[in-house]
């Protein structure tokens, strides 16, 4: 619908079609050169701030060639389940008895083809301790040079710094927290989304923008969720202009209501 009555190809604010915004790139660029040296990452945020982009962008470098990304995102899983995770992602076939011995082969394989290994866990905020300290006593099997990176929201550091995960948190060699967006950089992030998908940068009216702004509270998920639906209702009304009104359309429905009053109870 929107491609029809906008006159486009592209639908703006996809995610597949994000782009890295600077402070993503800047911990993108650094998780590079730890994998290269050998490292152990931790990277924080708020829901909705970023993580997902930047650890779907680590993982497409799977498909360079001097690159293996080895990807686990169901954390709330046994310590054993988990293992086969990486096993599929390592595109290994083992067995339950050999599975360990048969990661670590596969690590080091990829190190001997010159290639610079990255293990993502995302969501690692869900892991279970011990499962996590298991996981420990594996990746230190693993071939020197590569990166370890956990993604998960800010209680993992909390979790980390308790006394009995010292011997974990000790091996941090970079850490990172995405923030929310400032409002200059929120509307940056709009306007080169509508020049993407060769819309005019006044599709969203002045009004329009500062509510969506506003309302999304430096959240990048929920700017790319309001800016689509917002399309979506200009669109219904077959209008190529985004108003105030189309924006207030979408926060009168129950999820928007309940966040804006999510953020009224943190403000007072």
């Amino acid at each position: 619908m929107i491609n029809a009555i906008f006159g486009i190809s592209q639908t703006p604010f996809k995610r597949e079609k994000l782009n890295l915004l600077p402070q993503q790139q800047r911990i993108a660029d650094i998780i590079k050169i730890h994998a290269q040296q050998g490292g152990f990452s931790v990277i924080l945020g708020e829901p909705g701030v970023g993580k997902t982009v930047l650890r779907e962008y680590i993982e497409r470098l799977n498909n360079e060639r001097e690159c293996t990304v080895v990807s686990c995102s169901r954390t709330l899983h046994t310590y054993r389940q988990i293992l086969w995770q990486l096993a599929e992602s390592f595109k290994i076939e083992t067995s339950e008895k050999q599975i360990e011995s048969d990661l670590i082969q596969a690590a080091f394989a990829q190190v001997r083809e010159r290639k610079t290994l990255y293990i993502l866990i995302d969501e690692a905020h869900l892991l279970d301790l011990s499962v996590l300290r298991k996981l420990r006593l594996l990746f230190e099997r693993f071939p020197k040079n590569h990166n370890l990176v956990l993604l998960g929201q800010p209680e993992l550091l909390h979790y980390l710094s308790l006394s009995t995960n010292k011997d974990i948190k000790s091996r941090i060699t970079y850490s990172a927290s995405i923030k929310p967006l400032n409002d200059e950089d929120m509307e940056r992030y709009i306007v080169k989304e509508l020049e993407s998908a060769k819309l005019g940068v006044n599709t969203f009216d002045e009004a329009a923008m500062a509510l969506i702004i506003r309302s999304s509270e430096g959240n990048l998920r929920l700017c790319r969720n309001l800016c689509l639906a917002s399309l979506i209702e200009a669109a219904r009304e077959t209008k190529k202009l985004v108003t105030i009104t189309h924006v207030n359309h979408v926060l009168v429905q129950p999820h928007w209501r309940s966040h804006e009053e999510l953020i009224k109870q943190q403000v007072s």
